[in-house]
């Protein structure tokens, strides 16, 4: 699936993803490919996309994530990388 996170500032991450676990307002959310339609409001934690390269770890606070035709697409509040 297509994973792509945005911040205010910046693009962070742009590419495939076998998997995404990000923090919703009112907890943990998983998403895989051919995941349904969804969307929810991101909470603060950290978005972890899982791909054949590795995981990438990111911060994030406040935004949403939608989930539409096997595309995932978070846009952050802010966003920073976690250390691992």
């Amino acid at each position: 699936m297509r994973v792509s996170l945005i911040s205010a500032e910046r693009s962070v991450f742009e590419g495939e993803a076998d998997s995404v676990v990000a923090p919703a307002y009112d907890g943990l959310v998983g998403i895989l490919p051919r995941h349904a339609a969804f969307m929810t409001l991101l909470g603060k934690g950290i978005v972890r996309i899982s791909g054949s390269g590795g995981d990438k770890r990111v911060q994030v606070a406040g935004g949403f994530l939608q989930v539409a035709r096997d595309v995932v697409r978070i846009v952050a509040g802010s966003a920073t990388p976690a250390d691992s």
